[in-house]
């Protein structure tokens, strides 16, 4: 008998007597079919129909080299014999998951309106069937129908915007981060920008006013401290070298208490008699003023352009309501000095995003209900009666889909606009609370994610809530499976 080695306590195994294990590994290995002989089963030449035969190839050398590991490191040695049809069914899966788009539809319930990780802004039914016409047919982005020649791709664009902000020119680009740094490359390429200590911001993903400023070709002067600048710090940096004054909104965060800056009047006043443009990048983009439908205010497109700035820059996304994008308004000097520069073709937006936001800029143009017509509105103003209403209907669907292992009630929450938009102010909403003695809120947040389309709510104080507040009807916060 060969030399003897413990086996735990399932007796003694000799080494000359073959290792189950080992055995069944290697049976199983060798009747891992061929590529070819896959692609000639009847499961793989329906898909070939479907798909073509490059792709099915490479999905088959992908499984079976998933189905070598798993048998190498034991998963499938006590799953019985391979089959084909089970390796078919691996394919065919694989096949299936690889035609579903990455980007799908999602409940938001996490009280965030413009959730920049969910697409911000819910476009108005106009945008969207804007975006449909012109996406799938040729349309006349830069072709001028009347004179038979090249067109602008923005002209309805700009003439919208002017005649909100009664700016001179306006232009637009793919988001608000893209009209800084084009704008600070225009007019400000290889001299000083002068910032208050105060606006240099960081936005959402790290990307901060002195990178873009850099990344601009210009050089950061900071003026003032974190809490106080003055107009004297701003005219005692002004030099030769002087290309801009640089005022930033700061959107996603507030400095109270022994705070002061300097107003964009002031700026304009000392830019105008020193020589020297002023921009201002407001961010939110509010078009109308929010405190009439009994929100916080926040500064106005067209007040920046009254108050004489040069160059304005805000987004298309946030309070504004439409598409991904940044819009360039001001002078016509300055504002054609940024569209002739030739990164402005490189950060220039597509067709579907020029649709849309024409399409939402025509609404606040000629709409008699913004808050009806614009979802962003309609949302930051829904009537809290309304918001419980659906609250309560969402309870009572949920309890009864959910069972008795779990306790569905209504509760008072608030919920935030998003996006950097008024950071510190909230609005009352109703939240549906989901609790339940044998899953933690991270499990039940998970199971709703899991869901199709996937629902997403938001922990607090270790509860699962849905914030009801962006939820038109009740039974989207029923999770389907």
């Amino acid at each position: 008998m060969g030399e003897q080695t413990p086996a735990g306590s399932g007796g003694i195994l000799t080494r000359t007597q073959p290792d189950h294990h080992t055995a069944t590994m290697s049976s199983l290995l060798r009747a891992i079919p061929s590529v070819d002989r896959l692609l000639s089963h009847p499961g793989c030449r329906a898909a070939l129909s479907l798909h073509g035969r490059d792709h099915v190839t490479h999905i088959c050398r992908a499984v079976l080299d998933e189905v070598r590991r798993d048998i190498q490191e034991g998963r499938l040695v006590d799953a019985g014999p391979l089959t084909d049809d089970a390796v078919v069914e691996r394919i065919t899966a694989r096949l299936d998951a690889a035609r579903s788009p990455h980007l799908v539809r999602v409940i938001n319930a996490s009280g965030t309106i413009l959730h920049t990780n969910l697409g911000r802004a819910v476009l108005a039914a106009a945008a969207v069937d804007a975006v449909l016409q012109v996406a799938a047919q040729p349309t006349n982005l830069e072709y001028d129908l009347a004179k038979g020649s090249r067109g602008r791709r923005e002209s309805e664009v700009e003439r919208l915007v002017t005649a909100l902000t009664r700016a001179e020119a306006a232009t637009v680009v793919n988001n608000n981060a893209a009209a800084v740094l084009v704008g600070v490359n225009s007019l400000a390429a290889g001299k000083e920008v002068i910032v208050s200590r105060g606006e240099l911001v960081e936005i959402g993903g790290a990307f901060r006013i002195p990178d873009i400023v850099a990344r601009g070709g210009a050089t950061l002067r900071e003026v003032g401290t974190t809490n106080r600048t003055h107009a004297s710090d701003f005219a005692q940096a002004i030099g030769p070298h002087t290309g801009l004054i640089l005022k930033v909104h700061t959107s996603n965060y507030r400095i109270v208490g022994f705070s002061s800056d300097v107003p964009l009047a002031e700026l304009v006043a000392l830019g105008r008699q020193r020589g020297v443009p002023v921009m201002e990048d407001l961010g939110s983009g509010a078009l109308v003023d929010m405190s009439t439908f009994g929100l916080p205010r926040e500064p106005l497109v067209s007040e920046s352009i009254d108050a004489g700035a040069d160059v304005v820059t805000f987004s298309g996304d946030k309070l504004l309501g439409g598409p991904q994008s940044g819009v360039i308004a001001g002078t016509a000097t300055w504002v054609n000095a940024i569209r002739e520069n030739p990164l402005h073709r490189a950060v220039r937006c597509d067709k579907m995003t020029i649709a849309a936001l024409e399409a939402t800029l025509r609404i606040y143009e000629q709409s008699p209900d913004l808050a009806r017509d614009v979802p962003t509105l309609r949302f930051l103003t829904r009537p809290l009666a309304e918001i419980a209403a659906v609250a309560e209907q969402a309870r009572g669907r949920l309890a009864l889909a959910l069972g008795s292992g779990f306790r569905v009630a209504v509760d008072d929450g608030a919920s935030q606009i998003g996006s950097g938009a008024l950071p510190i102010d909230s609005l009352p909403t109703k939240v549906v609370v989901i609790a339940s003695d044998t899953m933690g809120a991270d499990r039940i947040a998970a199971y709703f994610r899991s869901a199709r389309p996937a629902i997403v709510g938001r922990i607090k104080d270790g509860r699962f809530l849905l914030d009801v507040r962006t939820i038109l009807d009740a039974g989207d916060l029923v999770p389907q499976h």
